[in-house]
């Protein structure tokens, strides 16, 4: 009672279906750690002292602080009992070190605090950690009174888009596809007793070729004594004896494989010895799994396990109405990966945001696939941003990988998105290979590209697309974005790629769009799909669920059919006027505007010149420049015949437009599109322009390309699909 009478939420523009749920008395009670587990801990979510700071050099404030938090909601958010924007702000509660911890040395743990975090206890500080997306901890021993409450103050600093570190989405001015910033603590915080020696850490590679496990388990000593036990369950696999700070190989014979489809996770148990005494254990558990580059029809391929899967997943932002960057309870966190395996996908792209431990594990215990993404610097500010904190961005880089890599969900590192604050793309790549070579490294999703790391990985929106290389694996990072509206679920208006009004538009778009994946998977060596999103996020209305999660917008069952298709099905496409993606092809083109008519099949082309395709600018993602455009207009004419048998029903363009363009064929509008394309689309031919087509004979393609700004490329071909 007395936890409700001084903790009330506020009222953000929408709440989640699960704030109803917090319950201030036990504030996110699971243990926050999944992969390094003690059995004693004490937690310190639930109700602080807070006040805001005039800045982040305030001494150190005496008494009770003037308001009260619900910790680990940010400041910004709903659940807090705050829900106001402060740079500097203060924490502050009273604990009591429980009786049996006296022989004990005691740490204290943070799974998160935005951005710059001075912990105090007992007025004694312990250190500084700067780092919006760090689990940190400090040994609190020295600083505790020999009985009775002890005090913990923290200070946070968070400029958010006034600094050059990593703050992902987050933004002081909100809108479009930036959102509300996270400000202090947004994970649990709790304490622990460890013995003098103790486990800092464990490190786990798998390896299902030779069918061992290897373990490192790192202590404060080198050199202790340590058994670790595999289990499958109440069955003991194998036990092993080994030195801490030193690679254990464990085999696992005749292992069982973690995949989506079985995810299955070995227990691990971990004893830190003194004589025949255990002086420290740990409760893990681990995935024998693989993640590889291989080579299957001409292209590289993501393997899992050596085989080939195609990985389809939604983009997911990790943002709650109510809570910000905090999930409002365990479930909640949980839910959102739930549906995502009820819709069919394989495989989530963790957008520009890492997330607390339990949802990796909710992950790794579901069976997904995680492209983990580094928080970006600058995020699309339209002011004049501050230089990147490059010291910053690396330390923080290679902090994710090493307290993540033990993860079997984890996938794939992507080191930038969209060029936001993008520098040293090859350095980057090289130091996260280094630290871990076990997993694929996505240079940039999106944009730019510098040939290095293991996927070229391109946006298009709403129609998915494909890039052209034969030494990359290939991805589309980003496409759909279907926005679909629900009355009284949304946060605000906003636009989106392309808007539905009713549900079965949506899921027939929803299919197409799987259609489409299916052939550039079949034909053109795509290996992953990433759909724009899982949920709503403020003003952006193009998620599956509603930002409440009360609303689910399209049949599952329905959706996950079309994932499937994409995932399983196999669509081939046979070449009626191929485009330059294998080999250049020749077009008549003209850099001045011709007369009128000149898509006519009659139309005197003669003096044009002859060049091969594609034609534009190097710059441009995944395209095969034959022939450089650098003005703002192109037009192109070519012959070509369509064989008796061919059927026109069946025919669709293949197109890399950036910016627009018209195609006509036998002098018929065929196709106008505004806007870029980032790679190679199926664009629908028009019906008249169809039944123009002489099949058995020459038929002739005009195209008009126009540039607005940035890079430019122009090539169409065509395919009659035939499904197999």
């Amino acid at each position: 009672m007395l936890f409700a009478q001084q903790w009330q939420p506020k009222q953000a523009a929408l709440m989640s279906k699960f704030a109803k749920d917090v319950n201030p008395a036990s504030v996110l009670p699971e243990y926050p750690r999944p992969q390094l587990v003690r059995e004693k801990w004490l937690n310190l979510n639930g109700l602080w002292q807070y006040q805001p700071a005039t800045d982040k050099n305030e001494p150190l404030p005496n008494g009770k602080l003037s308001g009260t938090i619900l910790v680990p909601f940010p400041v910004e958010s709903a659940l807090s009992g705050v829900m106001e924007h402060h740079e500097a702000i203060w924490y502050r509660r009273k604990f009591i070190i429980p009786a049996i911890w006296k022989t004990k040395k005691v740490l204290i743990h943070f799974g998160a605090v935005d951005y710059e975090a001075e912990v105090f206890v007992n007025g004694k500080s312990l250190g500084k950690h700067a780092g919006g997306y760090d689990p940190f901890s400090y040994d609190i021993s020295t600083a505790l009174k020999s009985s009775g409450e002890q005090d913990i103050t923290v200070r946070v600093y968070d400029p958010t888009d006034n600094g050059g570190f990593p703050r992902g989405k987050q933004t002081l001015r909100p809108g479009g596809i930036t959102y509300t910033s996270v400000t202090g603590i947004w994970q649990t915080v709790w304490l622990e007793p460890v013995p003098v020696i103790h486990i800092n850490d464990i490190k786990i590679v798998p390896d299902i070729d030779r069918s061992f496990v290897k373990i490192t388990v790192n202590t404060n000593a080198g050199g202790v004594p340590v058994v670790v036990t595999v289990k499958d369950g109440s069955t003991t696999i194998k036990k092993m004896n080994g030195m801490t700070n030193v690679e254990i190989n464990i085999p696992v014979k005749h292992a069982k494989l973690w995949s989506p489809d079985s995810p299955f996770l070995y227990d691990l148990v971990v004893d830190v010895k003194k004589a025949t005494k255990n002086i420290d254990e740990v409760k893990s558990y681990f995935g024998m799994r693989k993640i590889s580059v291989g080579e299957e029809g001409g292209y590289k391929k993501m393997f899992l396990n050596n085989k080939f899967l195609f990985q389809v997943g939604p983009l997911d932002q990790g943002f709650w109405p109510d809570g910000g960057y905090t999930a409002p309870t365990d479930a909640a966190l949980k839910y959102d990966l739930e549906m995502i395996k009820k819709f069919g996908f394989n495989m989530v792209r963790k957008h520009i945001k890492v997330e607390s431990y339990r949802w990796y594990y909710w992950a790794d215990k579901l069976g997904l696939l995680v492209w983990q993404d580094m928080p970006s610097a600058n995020t699309y500010t339209s002011r004049t941003p501050p230089p990147v904190d490059t010291a910053a961005f690396r330390f923080q880089l290679e902090t994710l990988v090493k307290t993540h890599w033990n993860s079997p969900s984890i996938v794939s590192w992507v080191i930038f998105n969209e060029a936001q604050g993008q520098h040293n793309t090859a350095g980057y790549v090289d130091q996260v290979r280094k630290l871990d070579p076990t997993r694929l490294i996505n240079q940039g999703s999106g944009w730019d590209h510098f040939g290095v790391g293991d996927v070229l990985d391109i946006h298009n929106y709403p129609a998915p697309g494909v890039p052209v290389s034969t030494s990359q694996t290939l991805a589309c990072g980003e496409y759909g974005g279907i926005g679909f509206i629900f009355p009284g679920h949304i946060w605000q208006s906003g636009n989106t790629y392309v808007m539905i009004d009713n549900e079965k538009k949506y899921t027939d778009l929803y299919d197409e769009f799987s259609t489409d994946l299916a052939i550039y998977k079949t034909n053109n060596g795509l290996s992953a799909a990433v759909y724009t999103e899982i949920t709503d996020v403020e003003g952006e209305l193009n998620g599956l669920l509603t930002y409440d999660r009360a609303v689910v917008k399209g049949d599952p069952v329905k959706i996950r059919a079309s994932n499937q298709k994409a995932i399983n099905g196999k669509i081939f496409l046979e070449s009626v006027l191929p485009a330059s993606i294998s080999k250049p092809m020749v077009w008549k083109y003209s850099l001045e505007k011709p007369g009128d008519g000149w898509y006519a099949r009659d139309f005197d082309d003669s003096k044009w010149k002859a060049a091969p395709g594609s034609f534009g600018s190097a710059g441009a993602p995944g395209a095969i420049i034959g022939t450089k455009w650098m003005t703002s207009d192109i037009w192109l004419r070519r012959n070509f015949d369509v064989g008796a048998v061919v059927k026109r029903e069946k025919l669709q363009f293949t197109v890399y437009n950036d910016d627009g363009c018209e195609i006509y064929i036998n002098g018929i509008l065929a196709a106008s599109l505004s806007g870029a394309s980032k790679g190679y689309v199926i664009v629908p031919i028009s019906v008249a322009a169809k039944e123009s087509i002489i099949t058995g004979g020459r038929n002739q393609i005009s195209v008009h390309g126009h540039q607005e700004y940035g890079d430019q490329v122009i090539d169409v071909g065509i395919n009659q699909i035939i499904q197999k």
